[in-house]
Order: C-alpha cells, then structure tokens, then sequence
C-alpha cells in the first residue's frame, strides 16, 4: 500500500519543455520600455531625436565631412577653391598650433616645456593610480619638488642666495617701506593738515617708523647672518648651508625633539639635501638656463600653469580658511570669516585687475613680483575662499561622536582633525571640490583681460593674421579650443567620479 502510494507522485515520463520566459533586457526591450513606454515618452524620443539630428549632424559634417585637411594658406579653405561648402578649416589649427600650446616661448628654448609637461605628466599618473607603490616619496616629488624644478626650467635664471638672503631681503624692504612712509607721512603733517588733524598724522607717521624700526630690529640677526654669508666664496652654497643647519633644528625642535625620535631631523636635511642635488644639476649656481620672461609665455602653457598653481595652492588654503571660520578662537574666526566673504565677494576680475596693476602700489619700491606670480596668488586665494566653504560643508557634516572618539583615545585636536576629519570631509564633497576646479580651469580665460594670454586669448590673437582670414576660421579655432576644454574637463569629471566610487565603497554594500 505504501509502495502504491509512493509511485503516485513519482513521474514516470520526462517533463516536456517550457516556453522560454520574456526576454527583459536587449535593445528592442530598451526601447519599448524607456523611449515608447507612454505617449509622453514617445513625445520626448521624437523631440530628443530631432534635436540631436538638428546638432550633431552639421557638427560632424562642419568638423570631418566638409572640412579641409591640408593647405598653405587661406585659399585652400575658401569656397571657390574647393568647389563645396567649406566646414571645418584644420590647416589653421596646424599652422597655429605651436602658438596655441607654447604662446610666444622661444622656438629654440621650447624642449625646456616639453620636458616640463612630460615630467609632470610622469608624477601626476602615479598619483592617480590606486594601486602603484611609493605614494608618500611621489606625493612629495610632485607638490614639492616638482614646482621648484617647473619654475627654473621655464623661466630660466640661477639663484644668488637662499632661505636667508630671501627673508633678509624681505625683512628689509618692509622695514625700508614702513619707514620711508613714516617719514614722509610725518614730514608732510603740517602741509596737509592743521590742528589736531596734524598731530594725528604726525603720531601715525611716527607708528610706521616705529614699526619699521621693530621690523628691523627683528630681522638684524638674518640681515647681520646674509652680510657674513656674503663673505664666503660661494654664497649661495653657504647660504643652503646655513639655511639647512636652522631649518632642521627648527623643524627638530618643532616635531617634539628627543622625546619623539630624529625622523624629522633627517627628513629636513634629506629635503635639503636634494635641492642641493637639484641646484647642481640644473647649474643654478652657474646663471642656469637662458632667462625667458612670463611676458612671452602664452597658450596651453599658460591655461595650465594657471590653472594647475591655483587648484593645488587653493586646497590648503581652502582647508586652513574652513578650519579658521569653525575655531573656537574669535580672532581666528572673524578674520576666516573676513577673509571668505571679502574674496567671494569680488568677481575673479577685480581680483586680477587688483593683483595686476594695484599690489605693486602696496610693495616696497625695490621689491618687485612677476605679473604671472601676482596673477597665480590671486587666484590661489579667491579660488581658495570658494573651497572653503565646501570643505567647510563636510566638515559639517562629520558626527561629533567621530572627534569624540579620537579624544576618548588619547589624540590631540591636531592628529584629530588630519587623521579622523579632514579625511572624510574631503570624502563627502569631492563632487563639490572638483566642481570648482572645473570652474577654476575654465576661468583661466579670464586672465586675457590683463594681457596675459592663455589659450582661448593665443587663439583670438590669431584671428589677427591675414594669411588664414576665412568665413570657418573662427569657427575652427572655437572648435578646438572647445575640445581641449571638454576632454580636460570631462576627464577630470569621470575620474572624480572614480575616486568617489573608491572611497565610498562601504555605503554600496
């Protein structure tokens, strides 16, 4: 009986087959469900399709089907030549081509960029990549060494003295400024004014010598170190010497002395070792190579220079800024907060007009800046202000359980804040921090309003020449400076987009 039962509910025959399910994925499953799912999604695909038909079929027609690849001059992109509708006129691009990456560089002097662009580039893609090794010795190379070497190989020069001969320098000519002003301020006192008004004059004059007194009272000792390095045959040798002798027992002092080991001892004297290395190959105590003035500078050289200067120097600047506007100390906190609404109150024009034209006004008169140097440090601040209130944005947006924590373990505010949260600040408004540095980029077009020409301004400047004056030539010039645009932006964009995805692998699983 139970045998019988059992057999029952055995099949005795094979199953037959079943229909195959209905498929979900494919295009024509695409297409029915997302494009012409409903009347207004088919409304949306026809309008879609013809604006994307009105736009990039006369863009690849202007830029590959119609254009004209090879020519000598103007006439080889005008209509009457060809025998069709002219598009795209590249033979502009190739003739301007070295002027719109190199500006007005030299020809002889222009392997000095190459080289730059090529060590750059050979320091930056590690950096980028996760998994490649030595990160610390690279980050190093690239913020700190690499600026030093990118600055002479460009512009060309030696160095005659060091850390002490510039801070001598400096301490002097502020001490020089402040009491030529005092001077003149209380000599004209009783030609300006009368009165009390006189006397006030006369007491601030008198301040601003004072002040210039004080400066120089300050810096005697460097002034009276740079007198005695002068001495020696090789000042600028000597000069390292010293300048690496105070800088180590500052930077030992500084990282806790005996009680905390000789590391950063070493890595000073490493650090000063190396610029040594570096003065020696370069020969930047032999004059070093010829000098090239920022003046001819131009081109994809200058939109990256810029560009690059300002995004680096604004993070430290934005971090310092966001950290100032929530300190608990009140001078720290109003001057952040001064500072922030004071340069994101300007547009980045009066920024440069200001850094351009009215800074030297401010400087003592034998101390003098390069105008790209002026333009790079207003950029570095405004861009700088902007990012520290993003930063400041995930800075917010930290638990306080997470400080509270690390205070619970016995960390200082300071280990607190660069290893618990700063790290995932940052994390939190990296599509911010990158928005702005996409703005930044593009911004740098802005520096064509103090006669500085960057890429957009070389490519105008090119319209001026009479060889390539055709109907597309302005076209052609927009549309390559444009592509240059979006494939840096673009790819800056997606690998922010990796980084994100990397860091925030935790919250996807």
């Amino acid at each position: 009986m139970t045998d019988q039962t059992a057999s029952s509910f055995v099949r005795q025959e094979i199953a037959p087959p079943r229909t195959p399910p209905i498929a979900t994925t494919g295009l024509a499953i695409f297409v029915r469900t997302r494009l012409l799912s409903s009347p207004f999604n088919i409304m949306l695909t026809i309008v879609s399709a013809l604006l994307l038909w009105l736009t990039i079929v006369p863009t690849v027609r202007f830029l590959l089907v119609d254009a004209v690849w090879s020519g000598a001059d103007r006439t080889a992109c005008l209509q009457a030549n060809v025998g069709h509708p002219v598009g795209a006129c590249w033979p502009f691009v190739q003739a301007k081509f070295s002027q719109f990456i190199y500006g007005f560089y030299p020809d002889g002097e222009r392997w000095r960029v190459n080289l730059t662009f090529g060590l750059g580039a050979l320091l930056l893609l590690p950096l980028l990549i996760p998994r490649a090794p030595a990160k610390g010795l690279n980050a190093g190379l690239f913020f700190a060494a690499f600026p030093f070497v990118a600055f002479f190989l460009l512009r060309g020069g030696g160095l005659r003295g060091f850390v002490i001969h510039w801070l001598a320098d400096l301490g002097s000519a502020f001490s020089s400024s402040f009491r030529e002003a005092g001077q003149r301020l209380d000599f004209s006192a009783g030609t300006i004014a009368t009165g009390l008004p006189a006397k006030l004059l006369g007491l601030v004059g008198k301040v601003l010598v004072g002040i210039g007194d004080a400066i120089a009272l300050v810096c005697s000792p460097l002034i009276w170190l740079r007198d005695y390095i002068d001495a020696f045959a090789s000042s600028l040798w000597a000069d390292l010497a010293f300048s690496a002798i105070l800088v180590s027992i500052l930077v030992f002092l500084v990282t806790g002395g005996f009680r905390n080991g000789w590391r950063g001892l070493f890595i000073s004297l490493a650090t000063f070792a190396g610029i040594g290395l570096l003065i020696l190959v370069m020969g930047l105590d032999q004059g070093g190579l010829p000098l090239v003035d920022t003046r001819l500078w131009g081109g994809l050289l200058v939109t990256m220079v810029v560009s690059i200067t300002g995004i680096v120097a604004s993070m430290p600047v934005g971090m310092a800024l966001a950290l100032g506007r929530r300190s608990t100390i009140p001078l720290i906190r109003i001057f952040s907060i001064t500072f922030i609404e004071f340069w994101r109150g300007v547009p980045l024009i009066t920024v440069l007009f200001f850094a351009t034209y009215m800074l030297p006004l401010f400087l003592p008169g034998n101390f003098t800046i390069d105008g790209l140097v002026r333009v790079l440090i207003g950029i570095a601040l405004f861009a700088g202000a902007y990012n520290a209130e993003v930063i400041r944005g995930g800075l917010q947006a930290i638990p306080r359980g997470q400080p509270e924590a690390a205070s619970a373990l016995g960390l200082s505010h300071w280990k607190t804040t660069a290893l618990i949260v700063m790290p995932q600040a940052l994390r939190h408004v990296i599509p911010g921090l990158v928005n702005s540095f996409i703005a930044l980029f593009k911004d740098t077009t802005l520096v064509l309003i103090v006669a500085i020409f960057d890429l957009l301004g070389q490519l105008r400047a090119s319209f001026a020449d009479p060889n390539w004056a055709t109907p597309t030539t302005l076209f052609t010039g927009f549309a390559f400076t444009g592509i240059i645009y979006f494939v840096v932006c673009f790819a800056m964009s997606r690998y922010s987009l990796f980084v994100e995805r990397r860091l925030n692998a935790h919250r996807n699983t």
